[in-house]
């Protein structure tokens, strides 16, 4: 093995006389390499930030669809409170009773008449909106 050293120690010299140049240039050129590999991260992490699955465009559409909610929410509780009350006034109420059982049920006093108008014979052909031939 000892035999064999001086052609390592000759190998190992070429190898380092090939690459330092390279190391050289490289340590030269390494405050580049660092700007140019800070650039690169940070477009990558506004890209993440921007378009990734939790990025502001999706943040942007579920605080549109969030705020959409809470309206229908707040239209449904008043319209839930308006059967309530309707329903409240149809329990106690006989003026109420009375109004929609003239309406729905069509009933009457004595001596009044209940006009239903008749119902359509042929009811109109539906709306066709494909051009002609």
């Amino acid at each position: 093995m000892a035999e064999r050293a001086p052609q390592a120690e000759a190998l190992a010299v070429s190898w380092m006389q090939s690459v330092r140049p390279l190391a050289t240039r490289l340590y030269v050129l390494r405050r580049r390499i660092a700007t140019i590999t800070v650039a690169v991260l940070a477009g990558l992490l506004f890209v993440h930030v921007m378009f990734g699955a939790n990025g502001m465009i999706v943040y942007k559409q579920k605080r549109t669809e969030y705020e959409s909610l809470e309206n229908r929410i707040i239209q449904e509780q008043q319209e839930n409170d308006l059967y309530r009350q309707k329903i409240k006034g149809l329990k106690t109420d006989e003026k109420a009773i009375e109004k929609e059982a003239r309406e729905q049920l069509h009933y009457a006093r004595s001596g009044e008449y209940v006009y239903v108008p008749p119902a359509p014979a042929n009811p109109p052909p539906p709306a066709n909106h494909s051009a002609k031939k």
